[in-house]
């Protein structure tokens, strides 16, 4: 029996967050977690065991493959718009008119959440594309990739990404191996129901909007920003700017593509996703939700993300940008970028499968069951998903370490509730990103230091304030939901008013203690006896 391993299940997943901190290699770490979990389950050098579960997590489920393959896809689409210069074409579109620092963070942030379908593109496309206007605004390189990076993780989490399909196939698989599939509504539609539970992604995307939109600071951010309006030195001195991405990806074929290189291959994944799932989910007596628990969304992305490459290749044809061969390369170069994500998303599915094996979230149900309430559980899990991304650097892993756990031990605390299994599972994905804004070896958080030219410890250290502050406040939103049972539609904007006086009493409170203006007048911090000569 599975219970039968104890304490000895809870040894690949510590196991993997304890290298991975000692060694800053995530993808390692997992790999030898999943080896340890082999050697634990069949008593021996576990090498044979540890293969077979990777193999078993490719090969024995066709959602998993199907996400493999529309993971590659996308990728292979962000690749075509970026050659075919789609990617500066929406943001010449959306930067119109932009002239000054408040503007240039205000369309950063909405292309940010326009941009939904993958972190990573997140962060190449917005970031390449306002990198040179924030500079021309002043605005601090530290600015810019903070804005890339609280946009990128918690808005793919909920949009059309493969963020969404992975956190799905989490739910799902962990339904079957507790037999429970037909005792609850579908993972997806789970999954729907965790979004306003996803309350720190909520919030993260809208402290954005509040910094950009009110143009208050505080902390070290507070530093760059008087910084970078004050002296025009947009990175600080002896500052290393990570590389600049545009190297790595190449230029586009043209400079001045028209914007539907961008909307066509866009809108075709968007709505041959939404058009396939709801071909796939109808009956005519179903009702909404319904159709979401008898959909394919699986499905759907790889036949949305096909389209888009698909039309993304039409489009280099018929406008002559690209040849054939140079779309194929284009194709297999966006496989190629894919390929860590690719890496991450197996050995997640395996280290699931190690902990389902081992018992993990049957042996911590059995303790937890009596010490923690329904009450305490959403902020409980909140913490420790954060913790945990915070040490592994990445939400992926720590959604695959967590998910066995978290999913048995709300069915049991909740009293075999569905819904208090969608409540638990959103503050489960809260605090993985959480943890993923703030860790210094998060790929995301390297990617918006790359992308924004910024010094990467000098972005960890800037981001920290704002992301431990969007913390507080969902902490305080799951605490107020245990004890009220408050709707997230009430919570939800409770939450946005408190990070607004959090950020009003915070920039207050440092700009008087560094002797700075807290709100510049005319976009331009300096001192109350500053001359503007310094």
């Amino acid at each position: 029996m599975a219970s039968d391993f104890g304490a000895l299940s809870l040894v690949p997943p510590l196991l993997a967050i304890v290298l991975a901190i000692a060694t800053r290699r995530a993808m390692l770490s997992l790999l030898l977690g999943v080896w340890v979990g082999g050697i634990i389950y069949s008593g021996s050098v576990g090498v044979a065991q540890m293969f077979d579960w990777i193999i078993s997590s490719i090969g024995e489920s066709t959602f998993n493959a199907k996400i493999l393959v529309f993971t590659l896809l996308l990728g292979a689409g962000i690749a075509l718009i970026w050659r075919l210069g789609g990617a500066l074409a929406i943001a010449r579109f959306a930067t119109r008119g932009v002239d000054s620092h408040r503007k240039v963070g205000i369309t950063a942030w909405l292309l940010g959440i326009i941009w939904n379908f993958d972190d990573y593109a997140n962060n190449a496309i917005v970031g390449s594309s306002t990198k040179d206007l924030a500079d021309e605004m002043e605005m601090s390189r530290e600015k810019l990739a903070y804005i890339l990076d609280s946009t990128a993780a918690p808005v793919a989490t909920i949009g059309i990404s493969s963020w969404v399909a992975f956190e799905i196939g989490l739910i799902a698989n962990q339904y079957n191996e507790l037999g429970i599939a037909e005792q609850t509504p579908s993972a997806a539609a789970t999954f729907l129901q965790s979004i306003p539970f996803n309350m720190y992604s909520l919030l993260a995307i809208a402290m954005v909007g509040i910094i950009v939109i009110s143009q208050r600071d505080f902390g070290e951010m507070l530093d760059a920003e008087s910084r970078a309006q004050r002296t025009g030195e947009v990175i600080r001195e002896n500052a290393q700017p990570l590389q600049s991405i545009k190297e790595d990806l190449g230029a586009p074929a043209i400079d001045d593509a028209p914007l539907r290189m961008f909307l066509f291959p866009v809108l075709a994944l968007v709505l041959v996703v939404i058009g396939g799932a709801v071909f796939m989910g109808y009956a005519p007596d179903r009702t909404l939700v319904e159709m979401v628990n008898n959909t394919n969304i699986a499905t759907a992305l790889v036949w949305g993300s096909f389209t888009m490459v698909a039309v993304a290749i039409v489009l280099a044809l018929v406008h002559d940008v690209m040849s054939l061969d140079e779309t194929m390369e284009t194709v297999l170069d966006g496989f190629g970028t894919m390929l860590p994500a690719v890496s991450i998303l197996v050995l997640a599915w395996s280290l699931g499968a190690v902990a389902t094996a081992l018992g993990t979230g049957t042996y911590v149900t059995s303790y937890a069951t009596g010490l923690v309430s329904p009450a305490v559980l959403p902020v409980v899990v909140f913490a420790t998903s954060a913790f945990i991304a915070f040490a592994i650097g990445t939400s992926w892993g720590t959604m695959s370490i967590m998910t066995p756990i978290v999913i048995p031990l709300a069915w049991n605390i909740g009293g075999n509730d569905p819904q208090f299994i969608a409540i638990a599972v959103g503050a489960m994905f809260s605090g993985a990103i959480f943890g993923d804004n703030c860790s210094p070896i998060s790929d995301t958080t390297v990617l918006a230091s790359t992308f924004a030219g910024s010094d990467h410890i000098d972005h960890v250290r800037t981001q920290m304030y704002y992301a431990v502050t969007v913390l507080i406040a969902t902490a305080f939103m799951y605490l107020l939901y245990g004890v009220t049972g408050l709707s997230p539609l009430v919570l939800l904007p409770a939450g946005l008013v408190a990070l607004v006086a959090l950020v009003y009493v915070f920039s207050e409170w440092d700009a008087r203690r560094k002797d700075l203006v807290a709100k510049p007048a005319s976009g331009t911090r300096t001192r109350p006896d500053a001359t503007g000569d310094d």
